[in-house]
């Protein structure tokens, strides 16, 4: 993908955050710097999520499927409304 610009507009509460975050009080020098920041922190919290469902996950992708047992969409829908 090519570098490029992206405009975005803030307001309110959104922009004072904004200005918190830069400048001689803040961590950042900028917005632009703040902004890329916070992309990096949601990519790595994607990556993360996804590490955690695969470890989920693994045990019954190995499992064998005579371990598996079969069930109505309808039980498992009533058995959740009981929750």
């Amino acid at each position: 993908m090519a570098s490029g610009s992206i405009h975005v507009k803030v307001s309110g509460q959104l922009q004072h955050h904004i200005q918190q975050q830069v400048g001689d009080d803040g961590l950042y020098e900028n917005a632009s710097e703040y902004i890329r920041a916070l992309i990096r922190r949601d990519l790595q919290t994607c990556d993360k999520a996804w590490d955690v469902l695969q470890k989920e996950l693994a045990p019954a992708m190995r499992a064998d499927d005579s371990e598996f047992v079969a069930v109505l969409a309808e039980d498992v829908i009533r058995r959740n409304r009981r929750r």
